[in-house]
């Protein structure tokens, strides 16, 4: 019973997200009790990131809000240490809506290691293309701590760090 109520709540998360647009498929996303192999917890993960990335660089903080758990704790080298979802909802909607910043996967760095019993960490670099610094891009590496619980994926803890600028021949 159990694992049925899972599969039907990650199904449920998933019509959400495709019913919003962010474009997720249903089959990309599973409960961790279903992953069976490295490539179902790549795709998992990956579209998890997709997800609240798609949503960052869109400013929906519903949505982002959705992947993040209430008690998240989130450390960023330069700008310190935000707990808690209501604190990182908000760092986001200060900083980063209206601003135009995109951030996008780095291709080739994304790792996905599953922690029995709890869920995955994803591991890779990411870039920022900040606009209004004059076409500026940081980049940056990060550790995301996803959770599975009750079928459902939030990040509870992350660490964004090593920032930098990129020289422009790197960032294209």
């Amino acid at each position: 019973m159990k694992a049925w109520y899972c599969v039907a709540r990650v199904v449920v998360c998933a019509g959400l997200f495709l019913s919003s647009g962010i474009g997720l498929e249903a089959q990309t996303i599973k409960p961790l009790e279903s992953i069976q192999n490295q490539e179902e917890l790549n795709q998992t993960i990956l579209a998890l990131d997709t997800a609240l990335f798609d949503a960052y660089n869109k400013c929906d903080l519903d949505k982002f809000a959705a992947l993040i758990a209430d008690d998240v704790e989130f450390y960023h080298d330069n700008g310190g240490v935000t707990l808690g979802k209501e604190k990182f909802v908000d760092s986001i909607e200060k900083n980063i809506c209206g601003t135009d910043t995109h951030r996008e996967l780095v291709a080739g760095t994304f790792e996905a290691h599953y922690m029995k019993g709890y869920g995955a960490i994803e591991i890779g670099t990411h870039r920022f293309l900040h606009p209004k610094t004059n076409g500026g891009t940081g980049e940056g590496r990060f550790i995301t701590l996803w959770q599975c619980k009750d079928g459902v994926w939030k990040i509870t803890r992350a660490l964004s760090f090593d920032h930098h600028e990129v020289a422009k021949e790197a960032a294209k």
